[in-house]
C-alpha cells in the first residue's frame, strides 16, 4: 500500500537560518506500538498505509515521505531562568506540514529521530519510556479539551538507548499547529538577525493569530493565548515540570512533557521534576513563570520595532492584562468546576476555601472536585464539619451538575499507572499502556479501578525525569 502524506511546507520557505535540512537516521528494526487513526484521519492520512511497512518505515525515519522537507529547527532559551543560546531540535526532525480535514495547518514531526547539529553531547535518540509518557499525556489532554501537541504513532526502534542503563529505543510521531516556540524568536534577538526575525513573526503572525495587527497583535494573541492555557493546566491540577522558554509554544498549545504530571493529593506547591531543586516551576508557580516567558517574547520582539521607546510601552501594556487575563480564565475554569456557568468574582472566596480544604487535607485533586454533589464526597475530606459547612454554602449557589459532569474528569494519567504501564512495556508487554490509553482518551467516563483510585502511599511517584 503507497503511503500519500499531503505536505504543504510552509516553515521549510522561510530563511535557511531558522534551521538545518537534513534527513532522520535508519533504525534497525521498526515495530509499531501505536497509532492514533482518528488524528490520522484529521491530517487526511490513511491509517491503514501508515500501518503497512511503507508507512512504519517512514513513522521510524527509515524512508523519507514523498514532499517531506525534514528540518531541524533552531531556537534558544532560558532553562531554570539561565540563559543558554545553543538549542534547537537535538532530537527531532519536522518532517513538513499538512492541512487538516478542518482545514488547520499541522506539524508532523519525529522525537527521537538521531542525532542532528543542535544535540551537543546527546545521541539524538529517545527511550520508549518517554515516548509512552508523551503519548498518554498528550492524548488525554486533547480529550480533556486543552490545547496540545498530539501522539500519530509510536514505534519501537529495535534498537538499545543507554541512558542509566540500556533502555529500548523509540520515536514518537508528534503533531502541533507548529513548533514555534519563544526560545526560537530569543535566538534571533540575540544574534542580531533582524531578518530572520522578522520572517518568524509575520509567519507566526499569518499562521496563528491571522487577525492580528502586526507585532503588537501577534505579542497581544500569545498573551492571551497563554493565560488561557494556564489556567486550563490548573484546573485539571497539571503541573508541566520544565516551563523554560524553550518549552512554551507561539500557537498556545502545551508542549513537550517531560518532567509533567497530574497531582494526586492536592498542594498549591507541589514540584514533580527531579531537576527542579528550588520550586521554580511549581504548581503555584506556573502563572507567573508564564509572564516571566512572555516577558521575554516581548523583549525578543522589540528590534523589529521602529521606535523602541513606544514598543516598550506597549508591550509593557500587553503583558500587564496578563493578570486580568488569567485571573478571568481561572475563574471561568474553576467556577465550571463547580458547577457556576455564571461564576464571578464573589465566587471567588468559595473556590479558594475548598481549595484550602483539600490541601489542609491530603484530598485528591481530581476525585475531590469529581465527587461533588455525590455523598461520596464527605469522604474525600478528614475535616468533615469544615467540609459539610462549605457544601452548604455552595449548594446554595445552585450549581448545574451536568457542567461539572463535562467539566471535572474522571480519569486523568496518573503517574503510578504510567510508570507500570511503562515498565510492562519495557517488557514487550504493552496491553497496560493500551488499556491506560483507552481510558484517558475518554477522560469523563468511569472506567473504574484502576484508573480512578488515587496511589497507595507505596506507589505514589514524587518525583519525574526528563525525557532526555
Amino acid at each position: 500500500m503507497t503511503l500519500h502524506v499531503p505536505f504543504d511546507n510552509s516553515y521549510a520557505r522561510l530563511p535557511e537560518a531558522l534551521f538545518t535540512r537534513q534527513p532522520p537516521q535508519p533504525v534497525a528494526a521498526p515495530r509499531l506500538i501505536a497509532l492514533n487513526e482518528d488524528l490520522a484521519r484529521l491530517l487526511r492520512l490513511d491509517p491503514a498505509a501508515l500501518r503497512s511497512d511503507e508507512g512504519v518505515a517512514a513513522l521510524a525515519g527509515n524512508a523519507v515521505p514523498d514532499g517531506a522537507a525534514p528540518l531541524a529547527q533552531a531556537y534558544a532559551g532560558h532553562q531554570f531562568g539561565n540563559w543558554n543560546p545553543g538549542l534547537g531540535d537535538g532530537r527531532a526532525l519536522l518532517l513538513g506540514e499538512v492541512v487538516g480535514t478542518d482545514g488547520v495547518r499541522r506539524d508532523i514531526q519525529l522525537k527521537g529521530s538521531g542525532r542532528t547539529p543542535y544535540s551537543r553531547m546527546g545521541d539524538g535518540r529517545a527511550w520508549l519510556g518517554p515516548v509512552l509518557r508523551e503519548y498518554l499525556c498528550s492524548e488525554a489532554m486533547a480529550a480533556m479539551g486543552v490545547p496540545t501537541t498530539r501522539a500519530l504513532a509510536a514505534v519501537a526502534t529495535g534498537e538499545t538507548v543507554v541512558r542509566e542503563a540500556p533502555l529500548p529505543g523509540a520515536i514518537l510521531t508528534r503533531v502541533a499547529q507548529s513548533h514555534i516556540r519563544v526560545g526560537t524568536f530569543q535566538l534571533f534577538a540575540a544574534k542580531g538577525d533582524r531578518d530572520a526575525l522578522a520572517a518568524l513573526a509575520e509567519h507566526a503572525r499569518a499562521r496563528h493569530y491571522p487577525e492580528a495587527d502586526g507585532i503588537p497583535g501577534l505579542l497581544d494573541g500569545v498573551v492571551a493565548a497563554q493565560a488561557r492555557l494556564i489556567a486550563r493546566w490548573m484546573s485539571l491540577g497539571f503541573v508541566h515540570g520544565v516551563m523554560n522558554t524553550d518549552n512554551m509554544a507561539i500557537s498556545g498549545e502545551t508542549i513537550d512533557y517531560g518532567p509533567c504530571a497530574f497531582m494526586d493529593v492536592y498542594h498549591p506547591a507541589t514540584v514533580f521534576s527531579s531537576i527542579d531543586q528550588f520550586g521554580r516551576y511549581a504548581y503555584q508557580n506556573q502563572p507567573q513563570i508564564g509572564l516571566w516567558n512572555l516577558a521575554q517574547f516581548a523583549s525578543s520582539l522589540v528590534p523589529l520595532m521602529d521606535d523602541h521607546d513606544a514598543a516598550v510601552e506597549r508591550f509593557t501594556a500587553s503583558l500587564d492584562r496578563f493578570a486580568d487575563l488569567y485571573q478571568a480564565a481561572w475563574l471561568e475554569e474553576f467556577g465550571a468546576k463547580l458547577g457556576l456557568a455564571d461564576a464571578g468574582p464573589d465566587d471567588r472566596p468559595l473556590i479558594e476555601e475548598l481549595l484550602t480544604l483539600m490541601a489542609t487535607d491530603g484530598a485528591d485533586f481530581t476525585n475531590a472536585f469529581g465527587a461533588l454533589g455525590t455523598p461520596a464526597a464527605r469522604d474525600q475530606f478528614t475535616d468533615r464539619d469544615a467540609f459539610a459547612a462549605w457544601d452548604e454554602r455552595w449548594q446554595a449557589r445552585r450549581p448545574d451538575l451536568a457542567l461539572m459532569a463535562r467539566t471535572n474528569p474522571k480519569v486523568i494519567p496518573r503517574t503510578h499507572l504510567i510508570e507500570a504501564a511503562i515498565a510492562a512495556a519495557t517488557a514487550e508487554d504493552v496491553a497496560p499502556f493500551e488499556r491506560m490509553l483507552a481510558a484517558v482518551t475518554r477522560p469523563f467516563d468511569d472506567p473504574g479501578p484502576p484508573f480512578t483510585v488515587p496511589p497507595t502511599d507505596a506507589e505514589r511517584v514524587t518525583r519525574t525525569f526528563c525525557g532526555t
